[in-house]
């Protein structure tokens, strides 16, 4: 077969009158762009976005105890343990668990996210109650203070309550 090549004006190649498009180098455009994608997709790959941290971090963790944990003049567990009941549902959880015996509480709130939120009432001597929470979203543990300050202020509210037998 014998083709006849012609450059045209426009700087296309036209073989037997098909346009061949724009003349450059046989491969010119077709490895570069591949290789590039192909660097950053693999430099992407071996970086790490979220890096682990580690499970005890010393002081960022006593501060997120103290953030999470309240004490009460009380030495009645079973009432406390109510109430932490109570205000869980008045804050719109849904008790999944309830154990009298380790003193704990699990409950979860849906409400276009999932909440989960843990309190354990334990004795911190024989005059009062250590009540602890702990929230997860998401399986990540919640370290803003705002959540447990909110959860605290209303457990002390109805913990006033109680104790004066006001329903």
């Amino acid at each position: 077969m014998n083709a006849t090549v012609t450059k045209s004006q426009s700087d296309h190649c036209n073989v037997e009158g098909i346009d061949m498009g724009t003349r450059r180098p046989v491969g010119a455009t077709g490895w570069r762009p591949l290789a590039i994608a192909s660097a950053l997709i693999l430099a992407l790959a071996g970086c790490e976005l979220n890096p682990p941290r580690p499970v005890l971090e010393g002081e960022s963790q006593v501060q997120l105890r103290s953030i999470q944990t309240r004490s009460f003049e009380t030495h009645d567990k079973e009432q406390t343990l109510r109430t932490v009941i109570a205000t869980l549902q008045d804050l719109g959880f849904v008790i999944d668990k309830a154990d009298a015996t380790l003193g704990a509480v699990s409950a979860t709130k849906l409400d276009g996210y999932e909440l989960r939120m843990t309190v354990t009432v334990r004795p911190r001597d024989e005059e009062s109650l250590l009540v602890r929470a702990s929230a997860q979203h998401q399986m990540a543990p919640i370290e803003d203070p705002e959540p447990y300050q909110d959860f605290f202020v209303a457990l002390e509210k109805s913990m006033f309550l109680a104790t004066h037998r006001v329903d």
